[in-house]
């Protein structure tokens, strides 16, 4: 099958795009000792115009490697992929220039948009007052504690304006207090702004919390095993019963997929 990778925009004044991915037989082989290794195997996933999806699997199983090719880091070794515009990525490091402070972190997306200078400062407050980070335009990397700096990477991604935002486990590394601070707070940002997620976690309980829809991947190669549509209102707490017995069924299913693959 011939890879195509496409980064497909709307024109003004065309019908809005069906979609905000389109993942079409996607497959992907990396080089290793014993040759070429199969990391994604036929992979068809679309994600709707402002719809919330999280990929969740088993360590190893090529939840990032998508996520990587959907933001055009890299190339399928076949099959397609179409965004409406240029996704946004946010990964679990927070990637802040620390000579910068928290406002000209953001600004520097601002300009590489082509935002003209007079207005960025403007631009760059408002998206901290979006993250709830009102009057930190002049704190420096080094004065912002571990989930600050996520709510900056956040408004650096949103500053970019896509209609696409990639999220690979961006909250991983925080204590439990602060990622369920930051769930709440992504969850009413995506409703405020309406733009379409697609976030990678290995969680299952921040998988439901979070989507409209969960996919899982089998283990490697990873291949779509099974979806969720969570039909439990917004907004959710990750104690919430529902979320734990849907939690409770994805997870026995990711047990499966695991034994079935022989990893433990």
């Amino acid at each position: 099958m011939a890879t195509t990778t496409t980064l497909a925009k709307a024109a003004e004044g065309t019908e809005p795009a069906a979609y905000a991915a389109r993942i079409e037989h996607v497959s992907k082989s990396f080089a290793g000792p014993a040759g070429q290794q199969l990391v994604l195997d036929d992979i068809t996933l679309d994600v709707a115009p402002g719809e919330f999806v999280t990929l969740l699997g088993a360590s190893g199983c090529g939840k990032s490697t998508l996520l990587n090719l959907v933001a055009g880091l890299d190339k399928p070794s076949a099959g397609g992929i179409s965004t409406d515009g240029r996704p946004a990525l946010m990964f679990q490091e927070h990637a802040l220039f620390p000579w910068l402070t928290a406002g000209k972190n953001i600004e520097l997306a601002l300009r590489l948009r082509g935002v003209p200078k007079s207005e960025r400062r403007d631009k760059a407050e408002e998206l901290l007052e979006l993250v709830r980070l009102k009057g930190a335009y002049g704190k420096r990397v080094h004065e912002l504690s571990g989930g600050m700096r996520q709510r900056v990477a956040m408004a650096r991604a949103l500053a970019q304006e896509s209609k696409l935002l990639l999220m690979d486990e961006p909250f991983a590394a925080l204590d439990a207090i602060t990622r369920d601070v930051l769930h709440d707070e992504l969850t009413r940002i995506w409703r405020e702004t309406k733009v379409s997620v697609l976030f990678v976690t290995h969680n299952v309980r921040e998988a439901v919390r979070l989507a409209e829809r969960v996919v899982l991947l089998s283990s490697r190669p990873g291949r779509v095993a099974r979806e969720w549509t969570v039909g439990i209102p917004q907004p959710r707490r990750i104690e919430d019963t529902a979320v734990a017995e849907l939690s409770v069924e994805i997870t026995e299913e990711l047990r499966g997929e695991i034994r079935r693959h022989g990893q433990h």
